[in-house]
Order: structure tokens, then C-alpha cells, then sequence
């Protein structure tokens, strides 16, 4: 008589960028998976990206182009991790051949936030004096900001999370602007001294919200991912994913968003403008939710109609095409 020896149940890689938050936010999805899935393994991975090793240069001076994925997906399509967890603001919308973009997670606020120096805790905003030297990495909050405070000063600001509240906290800024999301995720929620109004600064396209990354023909680890995914927070990420995309925009350039979602309805607010914060156009779109990515290209159309395509050609000029 032959004995039919099973297989090992199959050991799932996880790949993630070593910077605290991203292993917060990957160690947070290993954990729901475990939960769902108690007969598996899920093993983390960590890899450095380009944009954990080039810290003394802007982001919008080096490109997009996969700054914070390239390797992590290098090491999927080489069979070295199954999936990897993303800051999905970071992933590009145009994935490399045999790759997929297999779930989203469930959203923080994707908010920016205002954080001051102690000097300023009795400040908003609004309120902080003339020249005041604020600290931010990312084309989208300077533009947007530069147009409602035109009287600030604007510092580039790179490293980690806890690399900048360090340097504000030493006086080289008198505030920051960052995502909400990451201070909230890190336990940090008491440094945010300001949630940044919408009509003051759209956030980023997928800001927020996990992206979960994964070879496109590995159906077993696609299936395992659907367990994790928020559906709402799918669609209107997919919408702002779209409309990025039908702009032909990046990472590093001054296109914000914001969505909301009302019964089956997904409204989706979009905004293009020129880094010095002088040119902008802004409109919005309302359609069913199920449609979200048509919803994203029909707002790229109108804002090219409104002068958008002439907006990103003088950026693109100047830091050229994300992806």
C-alpha cells in the first residue's frame, strides 16, 4: 500500500520597505491575514528602495517612477516575496507586465495634517506669522499652499517620519505638513495640531489607503488578499487612481483629490496646478461608484478642458513625466 505524503501547507512572502511606518502598516496586514487564514504562514520580508536611500535630493528632482516600489516588485516578479504591502500613494498607476494591484485596504484619514513647533501650539494654519518656514516634500501641498499663503516660506523636508518631527522640533521649521495617516498609524495622532481643510489642500491620489500589490497569475495569494480589501475605500481609490492616470501624472506632481461616497454615488474632486500656485483648475464630477474609474477619466477631461494640459506641461517640462 502507497501512503500519500501531503505537502506543507505553502509558507506567504511578504515584502516591505524597512522604514518604520511601512513595517507598522505591513506587520498590520500580516496580522488581519493570520487571523483569516490561521492554517498559514506569513513571513515579511524587507527590502531598501530607492527613495529610503536618496535622502539629501527633493522628490520631484529624482522622478516617480516606482521610487518606493521598484524593488519590491523586482523581487516579485523574481519569485523572491509573493506580495507587497504599499503606501498606495506610492504606487504608480501603471503597473510593470505580470503584476496586479490585488487589494486596498480600508482607509485612514487621508487628510494632510499640520504639525507645529511647540512656539506655535496657539497658531492654525491661517494664523501663523509672515515667513514662516514650512516644511514639505511633496509639489502637491507647496502648490496648493503657496496659492492660499503666498507669504510663507516653503523648505524641503526628507527622511523619515521621525527624522522630520526631529528636525522640526530643533527649530529648522516652524511647521510641517504630513499625511495624517501616517502619525495615526505610528501612535502619533498627538502631534497633529491641525487637520488641513479640503479647500485649502486636496490630498494625495490614494492617501491612506494600503496598497497590496501581488504577481498577476498567483491565484491563491489574489484569493487570500480579497479577504482584507474595503470595498468603499476600493472605489474611490480606483476613481483617484484614474484620473491620475488619465492625466498622465505622478507621484511628485501638483494633482490632489478628494472623494466621498453617499449611498451609490462617488463624487470625486480634482485639482491641477502650476508649482508656483499661480495657475490652477478644480472641478467635480458625480457619478455611480460602481463606475469609479470612468468617473476618474470624465474629470481628467474636463479639467484638460479648463487648461489642465498646458497646467502639467510646464511641469513635465520642468521634472519631468511620473507614471
Amino acid at each position: 500500500m502507497t501512503s500519500v505524503v501531503s505537502s506543507p501547507p505553502r509558507t506567504i512572502r511578504i515584502g516591505s520597505r524597512k522604514s518604520q511606518l511601512a513595517l507598522v502598516q505591513t506587520y498590520w496586514v500580516q496580522e488581519q491575514l493570520q487571523k483569516a487564514f490561521p492554517d498559514l504562514t506569513f513571513e515579511v520580508h524587507t527590502m531598501s528602495t530607492q527613495g529610503d536611500k536618496i535622502l539629501d535630493v527633493a522628490l520631484a528632482k529624482i522622478g516617480d517612477k516606482g521610487l518606493f516600489t521598484k524593488e519590491l516588485e523586482l523581487g516579485m516578479l523574481n519569485q523572491e516575496i509573493d506580495f507587497a504591502v504599499h503606501s498606495l500613494k506610492d504606487l504608480p498607476t501603471h503597473l510593470p507586465e505580470g503584476l496586479t494591484l490585488a487589494a486596498i485596504t480600508q482607509r485612514e484619514n487621508p487628510a494632510d495634517a499640520l504639525v507645529v513647533h511647540e512656539k506655535h501650539k496657539d497658531k492654525q494654519i491661517d494664523t501663523l506669522p509672515e515667513g514662516a518656514v514650512i516644511g514639505t516634500s511633496s509639489l502637491r501641498r507647496l502648490a496648493q499652499l503657496r496659492h492660499h499663503f503666498p507669504h510663507f516660506t516653503f523648505k524641503d523636508v526628507r527622511g523619515n517620519l521621525i527624522t522630520r518631527l526631529a528636525k522640526l522640533d530643533a527649530g529648522e521649521y516652524d511647521a510641517l505638513i504630513l499625511a495624517a495617516a501616517g502619525l495615526e498609524r505610528l501612535g502619533m495622532s498627538d502631534r497633529v495640531h491641525q487637520i488641513i481643510p479640503k479647500e485649502i489642500s486636496l490630498h494625495a491620489v490614494g492617501q491612506g489607503a494600503l496598497g497590496i500589490e501581488c504577481r498577476a497569475d498567483d491565484s491563491e495569494v489574489l484569493s487570500l488578499l480579497k479577504a482584507i480589501e474595503h470595498p468603499e475605500t476600493r472605489d474611490r481609490c480606483l476613481a483617484e487612481r484614474s484620473f491620475l492616470r488619465s492625466l498622465e501624472g505622478g507621484c511628485q506632481v501638483p494633482i490632489g483629490v478628494n472623494t466621498e461616497i453617499s449611498g451609490e454615488n462617488l463624487t470625486l474632486t480634482g485639482i491641477v496646478a502650476s508649482v508656483d500656485g499661480q495657475k490652477f483648475v478644480k472641478d467635480t464630477v458625480t457619478g455611480i461608484a460602481n463606475n469609479a474609474e470612468a468617473l476618474g477619466i470624465e474629470l481628467a477631461q474636463v479639467l484638460r478642458q479648463q487648461g489642465a494640459t498646458e497646467i502639467l506641461a510646464e511641469i513635465f517640462a520642468v521634472v519631468g513625466r511620473g507614471s
